[in-house]
């Protein structure tokens, strides 16, 4: 196993202590289901402590760094070449829910690029982590994406749009294109720990749209060190620019960018196929 860089030491302590404070919390979440009030409140609060607990070990390491966190915003530092970017917790409704899945995700860029990404699921104590160049990790685990070449054969994580967000007729055209190709199609509701199974060959590929820099920093830094390809649904290569991505193995994400990418546009037929007059 890559020893760990000192800052990213200092990045995963800060996401298990984030981690198991609110994993204290979850615990109580089946009690306040029956409340009048519900746990609304309750985990608002917990994601908020979540954050200033990543904030506060991050800060005592590298006090210049600048941060981009889901609930505070932009934090500008003395640094305005590193930023930490920050989800204290990602699957919030999960989380509300009581469903156990959901992850702190925290990842460092420098001059617009990441160089250090972890993801956290408390539950499973699963840390996903990785340094650029040094390769992706599960605890003491190396990964490496899914060898799978056929469509076929694949299971597709992706992520449905809810309450306005994003392009839903969109969506159903990828997601009716893609069903009728792929083994299966899986929605978690935690962008983070979709791009982590991707990394970790649980998952063959991941799609969605209208993300924020936050849902994807760590894991597409995790999806490229194991092997992966990440690029937008569309023919673009900044998914933290547009919030568009799509990883998958080598062998796939060109298939499935096809996929996609046509999706709901009419077929036009070949030679052989068109009719003679």
């Amino acid at each position: 196993m890559a020893a760990r860089s000192a800052i990213l030491n200092v990045m995963t302590r800060a996401a298990e202590k984030a981690g198991k404070a609110i994993l204290r919390d979850f615990g109580e979440v089946e009690h306040l289901q029956v409340s009048r009030k519900g746990p609304s409140d309750f985990v608002s609060a917990a994601d908020q402590k979540a954050e200033r607990i990543v904030r506060e070990e991050l800060s005592k390491a590298r006090p210049d760094f600048g941060f981009l966190m889901e609930e505070s915003g932009e934090i500008k530092g003395k640094d305005a070449s590193h930023r930490f970017i920050v989800d204290p917790l990602d699957g919030t409704t999960n989380f509300l829910h009581g469903l156990p899945h959901w992850a702190v995700s925290i990842a460092l860029e420098r001059e617009g690029e990441i160089i250090a990404g972890v993801i956290y699921e408390p539950v499973h104590d699963e840390m996903f982590w990785a340094e650029k160049g040094a390769g992706a990790f599960l605890n003491h685990t190396r990964l490496r994406v899914s060898s799978r070449r056929a469509l076929a054969d694949s299971l597709i994580a992706t992520g449905i749009p809810f309450k306005g967000h994003g392009n839903a007729p969109v969506f159903l055209q990828q997601l009716e294109a893609l069903m009728g190709q792929v083994a299966g199609t899986r929605r978690w509701g935690a962008a983070s720990l979709d791009l982590a199974y991707t990394a970790a060959g649980r998952f063959d590929g991941f799609f969605e749209a209208d993300l924020k820099p936050w849902d994807m920093a760590a894991g597409l830094l995790l999806v490229t060190e194991a092997g992966g390809f990440v690029s937008e649904i569309g023919p673009g290569k900044s998914p933290l620019a547009s919030g568009s991505i799509l990883a998958a193995n080598a062998n796939l994400h060109s298939h499935l960018a096809m996929v996609l990418r046509n999706a709901g546009k009419p077929k036009v037929a070949s030679p052989a196929e068109k009719p003679k007059a």
